[in-house]
Protein backbone atom coordinates (compact mmCIF):
# COMPACT_ATOMS: atom_id res chain seq x y z
CA UNK A 1 0.00 0.00 0.00
CA UNK A 2 3.04 2.37 1.10
CA UNK A 3 4.67 1.41 -2.16
CA UNK A 4 1.31 2.39 -4.23
CA UNK A 5 1.25 5.81 -2.41
CA UNK A 6 4.90 6.24 -3.15
CA UNK A 7 5.05 5.68 -6.84
CA UNK A 8 1.29 7.50 -7.16
CA UNK A 9 3.35 10.47 -5.85
CA UNK A 10 6.39 9.95 -7.32
CA UNK A 11 4.49 9.84 -10.54
CA UNK A 12 2.47 13.16 -10.07
CA UNK A 13 6.13 14.87 -9.48
CA UNK A 14 7.50 13.76 -12.89
CA UNK A 15 4.45 14.84 -14.55
CA UNK A 16 4.21 18.58 -13.03
CA UNK A 17 8.30 18.64 -13.29
CA UNK A 18 7.69 18.14 -17.17
CA UNK A 19 4.85 20.46 -17.41
CA UNK A 20 7.08 23.30 -15.92
CA UNK A 21 10.12 22.08 -17.73
CA UNK A 22 8.02 22.62 -21.41
CA UNK A 23 8.18 26.25 -22.49
CA UNK A 24 6.10 27.58 -25.93
CA UNK A 25 8.33 30.72 -27.05
CA UNK A 26 5.35 32.45 -29.91
CA UNK A 27 6.51 33.85 -33.04
CA UNK A 28 7.02 37.56 -32.18
CA UNK A 29 8.08 36.50 -28.98
CA UNK A 30 11.50 35.92 -27.52
CA UNK A 31 12.09 33.94 -24.38
CA UNK A 32 15.20 35.15 -21.66
CA UNK A 33 16.28 31.98 -19.71
CA UNK A 34 17.60 32.97 -16.00
CA UNK A 35 19.57 29.53 -14.14
CA UNK A 36 19.83 30.71 -9.97
CA UNK A 37 19.19 34.32 -10.70
CA UNK A 38 21.66 35.00 -13.45
CA UNK A 39 21.02 35.43 -17.63
CA UNK A 40 21.81 32.15 -18.97
CA UNK A 41 20.44 31.85 -22.88
CA UNK A 42 18.11 33.31 -25.11
CA UNK A 43 15.06 31.13 -26.42
CA UNK A 44 13.91 31.52 -30.01
CA UNK A 45 10.31 31.21 -31.02
CA UNK A 46 9.41 27.32 -30.74
CA UNK A 47 8.69 24.66 -27.41
CA UNK A 48 11.30 24.36 -25.53
CA UNK A 49 12.68 22.78 -21.66
CA UNK A 50 14.37 24.42 -19.50
CA UNK A 51 15.29 22.72 -15.62
CA UNK A 52 12.26 23.64 -13.43
CA UNK A 53 13.21 25.34 -10.20
CA UNK A 54 16.58 26.02 -11.14
CA UNK A 55 15.89 28.45 -14.42
CA UNK A 56 13.04 30.68 -15.18
CA UNK A 57 12.30 32.23 -18.20
CA UNK A 58 11.38 35.99 -19.15
CA UNK A 59 9.23 36.25 -22.47
CA UNK A 60 10.28 39.54 -24.32
CA UNK A 61 7.08 41.00 -27.11
CA UNK A 62 9.35 41.81 -30.23
CA UNK A 63 6.50 43.41 -32.52
CA UNK A 64 5.91 47.46 -32.75
CA UNK A 65 4.32 49.10 -30.24
CA UNK A 66 3.14 52.99 -30.25
CA UNK A 67 2.89 54.73 -27.09
CA UNK A 68 0.97 57.47 -26.68
CA UNK A 69 2.96 60.62 -24.97
CA UNK A 70 0.52 63.04 -22.79
CA UNK A 71 -0.34 66.03 -23.76
CA UNK A 72 1.23 68.77 -21.79
CA UNK A 73 2.10 72.93 -22.15
CA UNK A 74 5.19 74.16 -24.01
CA UNK A 75 6.42 77.86 -24.06
CA UNK A 76 7.57 78.87 -27.18
CA UNK A 77 10.59 80.71 -27.88
CA UNK A 78 8.07 84.05 -28.23
CA UNK A 79 6.99 83.31 -24.91
CA UNK A 80 3.51 81.72 -26.32
CA UNK A 81 1.96 78.18 -24.44
CA UNK A 82 0.77 75.60 -26.57
CA UNK A 83 -0.57 72.19 -25.91
CA UNK A 84 1.04 69.44 -27.81
CA UNK A 85 -0.04 65.68 -28.12
CA UNK A 86 2.48 63.00 -29.32
CA UNK A 87 2.66 59.21 -30.05
CA UNK A 88 6.02 57.14 -30.16
CA UNK A 89 6.29 54.16 -32.53
CA UNK A 90 8.85 51.47 -31.12
CA UNK A 91 10.38 47.91 -31.69
CA UNK A 92 12.54 45.90 -29.60
CA UNK A 93 15.82 45.11 -31.16
CA UNK A 94 17.74 43.52 -27.87
CA UNK A 95 15.25 41.44 -25.72
CA UNK A 96 18.29 41.36 -23.00
CA UNK A 97 19.13 45.21 -23.12
CA UNK A 98 15.42 46.11 -23.10
CA UNK A 99 14.89 43.77 -19.74
CA UNK A 100 18.08 44.73 -17.81
CA UNK A 101 19.56 47.77 -18.78
CA UNK A 102 16.45 49.91 -18.02
CA UNK A 103 14.20 49.20 -15.08
CA UNK A 104 10.68 50.45 -16.90
CA UNK A 105 10.94 51.08 -20.25
CA UNK A 106 7.30 52.67 -20.77
CA UNK A 107 7.34 55.05 -17.78
CA UNK A 108 11.01 56.31 -19.48
CA UNK A 109 10.59 56.86 -22.98
CA UNK A 110 7.30 59.00 -22.07
CA UNK A 111 9.61 60.87 -20.04
CA UNK A 112 11.89 61.43 -22.34
CA UNK A 113 9.83 61.91 -25.01
CA UNK A 114 8.17 64.97 -23.25
CA UNK A 115 11.51 66.90 -21.94
CA UNK A 116 12.75 66.43 -25.41
CA UNK A 117 9.91 67.98 -27.43
CA UNK A 118 9.57 71.06 -24.44
CA UNK A 119 13.69 71.08 -25.68
CA UNK A 120 12.75 71.22 -29.00
CA UNK A 121 9.70 73.21 -29.16
CA UNK A 122 11.42 75.84 -26.87
CA UNK A 123 13.99 77.00 -29.35
CA UNK A 124 10.74 77.56 -32.41
CA UNK A 125 8.75 80.60 -32.39
CA UNK A 126 4.82 80.13 -33.09
CA UNK A 127 4.77 80.04 -36.51
CA UNK A 128 7.14 77.67 -37.08
CA UNK A 129 5.82 75.53 -34.27
CA UNK A 130 2.38 75.26 -36.39
CA UNK A 131 4.21 75.23 -39.87
CA UNK A 132 7.27 72.44 -38.89
CA UNK A 133 5.41 69.26 -37.61
CA UNK A 134 7.54 67.45 -39.62
CA UNK A 135 10.69 69.04 -38.59
CA UNK A 136 9.75 68.36 -35.08
CA UNK A 137 9.26 64.91 -35.78
CA UNK A 138 12.46 64.09 -36.99
CA UNK A 139 14.56 66.40 -34.58
CA UNK A 140 12.51 64.56 -31.93
CA UNK A 141 12.51 60.77 -33.44
CA UNK A 142 16.71 61.53 -33.27
CA UNK A 143 16.75 62.24 -30.26
CA UNK A 144 15.28 59.42 -28.60
CA UNK A 145 16.85 57.07 -30.92
CA UNK A 146 20.04 58.30 -29.83
CA UNK A 147 19.23 57.44 -25.53
CA UNK A 148 16.81 54.55 -26.40
CA UNK A 149 19.70 52.65 -28.66
CA UNK A 150 21.21 51.41 -25.06
CA UNK A 151 18.28 49.86 -24.35
CA UNK A 152 18.11 47.83 -27.42
CA UNK A 153 15.25 49.59 -28.74
CA UNK A 154 14.61 51.28 -32.06
CA UNK A 155 12.11 54.48 -32.20
CA UNK A 156 10.74 53.75 -35.43
CA UNK A 157 8.28 57.04 -35.72
CA UNK A 158 7.29 59.95 -33.96
CA UNK A 159 3.86 62.05 -34.47
CA UNK A 160 2.72 65.17 -33.42
CA UNK A 161 -0.89 64.83 -33.05
CA UNK A 162 -1.71 68.25 -32.15
CA UNK A 163 -0.17 71.58 -31.29
CA UNK A 164 -2.83 73.70 -29.29
CA UNK A 165 -1.88 77.71 -29.20
CA UNK A 166 -4.40 79.59 -26.74
CA UNK A 167 -7.97 80.25 -27.81
CA UNK A 168 -7.47 84.19 -28.23
CA UNK A 169 -4.66 82.75 -30.30
CA UNK A 170 -6.89 80.87 -32.74
CA UNK A 171 -9.35 83.33 -32.70
CA UNK A 172 -6.67 86.23 -34.22
CA UNK A 173 -5.38 83.25 -36.59
CA UNK A 174 -8.72 82.37 -37.52
CA UNK A 175 -9.63 86.20 -38.39
CA UNK A 176 -5.96 86.23 -40.45
CA UNK A 177 -6.74 83.33 -42.38
CA UNK A 178 -10.37 85.02 -43.67
CA UNK A 179 -8.89 88.00 -44.22
CA UNK A 180 -6.19 86.55 -46.56
CA UNK A 181 -8.76 84.03 -48.21
CA UNK A 182 -10.92 87.79 -48.93
CA UNK A 183 -7.85 89.08 -50.29
CA UNK A 184 -6.43 85.56 -52.40
CA UNK A 185 -10.44 86.14 -53.53
CA UNK A 186 -10.46 89.60 -54.80
CA UNK A 187 -6.78 89.76 -56.21
CA UNK A 188 -8.33 86.55 -58.20
CA UNK A 189 -11.41 88.62 -59.26
CA UNK A 190 -8.95 91.89 -60.77
CA UNK A 191 -6.52 89.41 -62.06
CA UNK A 192 -9.49 87.97 -63.95
CA UNK A 193 -11.21 91.45 -65.43
CA UNK A 194 -7.33 92.51 -65.95
CA UNK A 195 -7.16 89.22 -68.56
CA UNK A 196 -10.32 89.91 -69.94
CA UNK A 197 -9.62 93.56 -70.80
CA UNK A 198 -6.45 92.40 -72.23
CA UNK A 199 -7.87 89.58 -74.09
CA UNK A 200 -10.73 91.79 -75.55
CA UNK A 201 -8.07 94.92 -76.42
CA UNK A 202 -6.35 92.10 -78.38
CA UNK A 203 -9.36 91.07 -80.14
CA UNK A 204 -10.40 94.36 -80.81
CA UNK A 205 -7.31 94.79 -82.27
CA UNK A 206 -6.69 91.52 -84.21
CA UNK A 207 -10.52 92.96 -85.50
CA UNK A 208 -9.17 96.13 -87.04
CA UNK A 209 -5.88 94.51 -88.61
CA UNK A 210 -8.17 92.16 -90.33
CA UNK A 211 -10.27 94.53 -91.66
CA UNK A 212 -7.33 96.80 -92.58
CA UNK A 213 -6.10 93.96 -95.05
CA UNK A 214 -9.78 93.16 -96.12
CA UNK A 215 -9.56 96.77 -97.15
CA UNK A 216 -6.26 96.97 -98.59
CA UNK A 217 -6.44 93.59 -100.70
CA UNK A 218 -9.68 95.23 -101.90
CA UNK A 219 -8.03 98.45 -103.54
CA UNK A 220 -5.16 96.22 -104.62
CA UNK A 221 -8.11 94.00 -106.78
CA UNK A 222 -10.13 97.54 -107.97
CA UNK A 223 -6.70 98.92 -108.97
CA UNK A 224 -5.21 95.68 -110.65
CA UNK A 225 -8.80 95.43 -112.45
CA UNK A 226 -8.82 99.17 -113.22
CA UNK A 227 -4.96 98.64 -114.87
CA UNK A 228 -6.37 96.02 -116.69
CA UNK A 229 -9.17 97.33 -118.04
CA UNK A 230 -6.66 100.08 -119.26
CA UNK A 231 -3.98 97.36 -120.73
CA UNK A 232 -6.84 95.94 -122.58
CA UNK A 233 -8.03 99.29 -124.13
CA UNK A 234 -4.20 100.61 -125.16
CA UNK A 235 -4.29 96.64 -126.83
CA UNK A 236 -7.28 97.74 -128.42
CA UNK A 237 -6.32 100.68 -129.70
CA UNK A 238 -2.56 99.31 -131.09
CA UNK A 239 -4.27 97.38 -133.09
CA UNK A 240 -6.98 99.68 -134.76
CA UNK A 241 -6.55 100.53 -138.48
CA UNK A 242 -4.33 103.18 -138.94
CA UNK A 243 -5.68 104.03 -141.81
CA UNK A 244 -9.10 104.23 -140.17
CA UNK A 245 -7.77 106.49 -137.51
CA UNK A 246 -6.49 108.74 -140.24
CA UNK A 247 -9.50 109.08 -141.96
CA UNK A 248 -11.49 109.67 -138.93
CA UNK A 249 -8.68 112.57 -138.91
CA UNK A 250 -9.12 114.00 -141.92
CA UNK A 251 -13.09 114.05 -141.21
CA UNK A 252 -12.69 116.24 -138.66
CA UNK A 253 -10.04 118.36 -140.17
CA UNK A 254 -13.00 120.91 -141.48
CA UNK A 255 -14.48 121.01 -138.03
CA UNK A 256 -10.91 121.44 -136.16
CA UNK A 257 -10.49 124.35 -139.05
CA UNK A 258 -13.34 126.27 -138.49
CA UNK A 259 -12.62 126.88 -134.82
CA UNK A 260 -9.23 128.28 -135.79
CA UNK A 261 -7.69 125.34 -134.13
CA UNK A 262 -5.64 122.87 -136.26
CA UNK A 263 -3.85 119.72 -134.71
CA UNK A 264 -1.24 118.19 -136.27
CA UNK A 265 0.98 115.09 -135.27
CA UNK A 266 3.96 116.31 -133.63
CA UNK A 267 6.29 113.18 -134.93
CA UNK A 268 7.33 112.98 -138.87
CA UNK A 269 6.50 109.32 -139.46
CA UNK A 270 2.81 109.79 -138.50
CA UNK A 271 2.94 113.51 -140.32
CA UNK A 272 4.07 111.56 -143.70
CA UNK A 273 1.80 108.42 -143.10
CA UNK A 274 -0.82 111.62 -143.02
CA UNK A 275 0.09 113.17 -146.37
CA UNK A 276 0.10 109.46 -147.97
CA UNK A 277 -3.36 109.30 -146.63
CA UNK A 278 -4.46 112.47 -148.00
CA UNK A 279 -2.75 111.60 -151.51
CA UNK A 280 -4.46 108.53 -151.82
CA UNK A 281 -7.86 109.98 -150.37
CA UNK A 282 -7.36 112.64 -153.45
CA UNK A 283 -7.19 109.72 -156.37
CA UNK A 284 -9.91 108.29 -155.21
CA UNK A 285 -12.24 111.16 -155.38
CA UNK A 286 -10.72 111.99 -158.80
CA UNK A 287 -11.64 108.02 -160.04
CA UNK A 288 -14.60 108.59 -158.98
CA UNK A 289 -15.46 112.42 -160.71
CA UNK A 290 -14.14 110.22 -164.65
CA UNK A 291 -16.24 107.66 -163.52
CA UNK A 292 -19.32 110.28 -163.24
CA UNK A 293 -18.16 112.04 -166.38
Amino acid sequence: MAAEIAIVILGVFLLLMLVLSVKVIRPYQKGLVERLGKFNRILEPGIHFIVPFMETVKKVDMREHVIDVPPQEVICKDNVVVTVDAVVYYQVMDPVKVTYNVSNFLMAIIKLAQTNLRAIIGEMELDETLSGRDIINARLREELDKITDRWGVKVTRVEIQRIDPPRDIQEAMAKQMTAEREKRAMILIAEGERESAIKKAEGEKQAAILRAEGEKQRQILVAEGQAEAIRKVLEALKLADEKYLALQYIERLPELGKQGNLIVPYDTESLIGLLRVLQKVGERKDISSENKE
